[in-house]
């Protein structure tokens, strides 16, 4: 989560007008009321700030005795990795990636007719999964990642923004899957009561998975494969 630095907007906005809580209040009735709003709100502000680190602590304590190495990736912090955790549950129930890819709604659909070959935009899958990934491509876009990199070599190509947007989001499923996938396959070598100190070796500093990304479009998640998630500890 973002640190808020509208308070620190809102400090400016006081001290650009002469207006400062500590100095005394202002003479005119307009100016007494503007400051008294902006104070409040960075009142308010610095109080949501305080839970929401105070959250992300409880969350990054909670990601790391699970065993996850999630929040290595570029653009998963501790909400994101606990959401992945919590509705993927054990990432063995999915056959492959495109299966995963298939539940979180990053596989494209085939909508091809005739000789006419397209793909559209899947509004399948689970939404929260998918707004993690898509999070996780803006800020990879952001800066100078290996997701930049792969979104511009997609423009490059011929490829709008917004497909560019898909395929690197169907890429960035494929890297979480195969952490995840790592991750658990350390925790069952460990075996119950204890980590392994291994890390998961994966190119461009755990932004990329070594096998290239697979964009064929899917017909969408397997009920048949995609059980219930079992139970974790």
């Amino acid at each position: 989560m973002e640190e808020f630095d509208c308070i620190e907007i809102y400090r400016e906005y006081l001290r650009s007008r002469g207006l400062h809580p500590t100095r005394g209040r202002p003479s005119d009735a307009p100016a007494r009321v503007r400051m008294r709003l902006v104070v409040e709100l960075i009142e308010d502000l610095e109080t949501i700030d305080r839970k929401t680190k105070a959250a992300d602590k409880e969350l990054r304590q909670l990601v790391a005795e699970r065993g996850s190495t999630l929040m290595d990736l570029h653009g998963i912090g501790p909400s994101s990795a606990a959401r992945l955790l919590a509705d993927t549950g054990d990432i063995r129930r999915f056959r492959d990636r495109d299966r995963f890819a298939s539940w979180n709604g990053t596989a494209p659909l085939d909508a091809s007719s005739g000789d006419q070959q397209r793909h559209r935009l899947s509004h399948a899958g689970n939404r929260k999964i998918n707004r993690v990934l898509h999070i996780m491509a803006i800020v990879q876009l952001r800066n100078r990642t290996p997701g930049r990199l792969y979104y511009e070599g997609r423009r490059a190509g011929g490829k709008t923004s917004m497909e560019a947007v898909r395929a690197l989001k169907r890429r960035l499923s494929n890297v979480v899957y195969a952490r995840m996938l790592a991750d658990q396959q350390r925790r069952d070598l460990a075996g119950p009561g204890g980590q392994s100190g291994t890390t998961l070796d994966s190119s461009a500093t755990g932004s990329n998975p070594h096998t290239d990304p697979s964009d064929k479009p899917h017909p969408g998640p397997n009920k048949q494969a995609n059980p219930t998630p079992a139970t974790t500890s």
